[in-house]
């Protein structure tokens, strides 16, 4: 019997379903791969910030240990590894993992890929420079259990970067009406709205892990141009960056 309980079966039965077309940047995981292009951008940005990285040269984050929680098919882990960090991408899809670690190996990238939970990694005693908990606090059964094991995963000196979706009528309509149903950006039942978070909720959450809140940044939607950009709203999509004060 498995005990961890941040784990929702359905969303791994969802998730293997959807496995063999994380690369496909035409597919339903499009909009991932156009939110990575932001996501990256300010994870390394932020890192080089916090660490004191010079962002222009080959390689700026060489010598750092980043965990990607729920990584997927290896979309955020294969950019940051590229700066030339050390990265761990872990994830409870099987499939996932077989999946990234392929195309992590067609690349040349270097990814310890791992079928883990971040409770069974945080078990082990492991810590990371950088935790990056992007798109998984909407998708985990429970969240504080969760985000307890992400803090316990961050160093001291450490950070986590949090990105999910706000709970409002505003991510309602158009995380879930119209991403999902009208402009069809991603398949049907891929968000719960009752599993959203504010930024108030996932601030509180770290704090009680230790960590305080350094920045948070929006991200807007254009559905004309299916173009995604930086914005100063949390709205409806966020990220944020915590750090170990």
């Amino acid at each position: 019997m498995n005990l961890d309980t941040t784990i929702d079966p359905g969303e791994v039965e969802f998730y293997t379903r959807m496995a063999d077309t994380w690369w496909d940047r035409e597919g339903p995981f499009w909009p991932l791969h156009k939110l990575n292009e932001l996501r990256s951008a300010y994870v390394l940005d932020r890192l080089c910030t916090q660490f004191g990285r010079d962002a222009t040269i080959d390689k700026p984050l060489a010598g750092l240990n980043i965990l990607d929680v729920g990584c997927g098919g290896g979309i955020l882990s294969e950019s940051i590894a590229r700066y030339g960090a050390r990265v761990t991408g872990i994830d409870i899809v099987e499939k996932n993992i077989r999946i990234a670690s392929l195309h992590a190996a067609q690349q040349e990238v270097e990814i310890d890929y791992r079928v883990a939970t971040a409770s069974a990694l945080a078990a082990t005693g492991n810590v990371f420079d950088a935790v990056l908990n992007m798109e998984v606090v909407e998708h985990v059964a429970d969240v504080d259990a969760f985000m307890r094991d992400c803090c316990c995963l961050t160093s001291d000196p450490g950070v986590m970067f949090v990105a999910t979706i706000n709970r409002n009528p505003l991510s309602w309509l158009f995380a879930i009406v119209g991403a999902e149903y009208i402009l069809r950006w991603l398949p049907r039942g891929t968000h719960q709205w009752s599993r959203f978070r504010t930024p108030a909720e996932i601030a509180e959450q770290l704090a009680d892990g230790g960590l305080a809140v350094v920045d948070i940044a929006g991200v807007a939607a254009n559905p004309l141009s299916r173009s995604l950009r930086m914005t100063k709203s949390t709205a409806v999509n966020y990220m944020i960056l915590a750090a170990r004060p």
